[in-house]
């Protein structure tokens, strides 16, 4: 790794923990129930691991984000988020990811039967899944390992880019949470001790959501 590198990738790092810093204590003062789901902070062999288990290196600011908190506990979770995601603990990162290269590894056979040269879309090695939207996980967020965007993904193939990196989806994040005039804008508000980015659909949830304000 060159110097120039070092120090991108040193930025992010402090750039990413930075943004949590200002998001973890909101969580606990605010939404009590959101901050009590969250799981600590994986360590680094943990981390390790899990690359492994993958077989692709993992962005820094993922091993950043990771190192604070490693996902959501068992209970459910409101999507608390941008993009009304929530962060995936890693056996479902690691769930995720080998289910999405099974049907690429299936797509790509059945081109070469085909003799198609149709580029595949429906996923890529590098895009590395760490927020899921929804209890089922059928749709999420992923980081570009190669390229630094976050991608959005859902069963039926929609892929779309939603952050130029986890840098902005973080520091939006803290923003949103420490501005109420950015949260009226996102649709952020507080249900039950949870924090929830967007309003809900259901009808007793939408009665007890109220939008930050203050």
């Amino acid at each position: 790794m060159d110097s120039r590198t070092a120090r991108e990738q040193s930025i992010e790092w402090r750039q990413i923990d930075d943004a949590w810093q200002r998001i973890d204590p909101w969580l606990e003062r605010n939404a009590p129930a959101t901050w009590a789901n969250l799981l600590p902070g994986a360590s680094e062999a943990e981390i390790e691991a899990l690359q492994d288990s993958l077989g692709v290196r993992l962005p820094v600011g993922l091993r950043a984000l990771w190192s604070r908190r490693a996902g959501v506990g068992p209970d459910p979770t409101p999507g608390f988020m941008p993009g009304e995601s929530v962060l995936m603990p890693f056996e479902v990162v690691r769930r995720t990811y080998q289910l999405k290269m099974q049907l690429r590894q299936g797509d790509e056979e059945a081109q070469r039967r085909t003799g198609s040269t149709e580029e595949i879309t429906v996923w890529r090695p590098s895009w590395i899944p760490f927020a899921a939207i929804g209890a089922d996980a059928l749709s999420g967020l992923s980081v570009d390992a190669e390229t630094g965007r976050i991608w959005y993904w859902c069963e039926y193939a929609e892929r779309s880019v939603q952050f130029e990196s986890l840098t902005d989806f973080m520091e939006e994040m803290a923003d949103v949470l420490e501005v109420p005039l950015l949260a009226a804008e996102a649709r952020v508000g507080l249900m039950n001790g949870f924090l929830v980015w967007g309003v809900p659909q259901d009808a007793a949830e939408r009665a007890a959501w109220k939008p930050l304000a203050g």
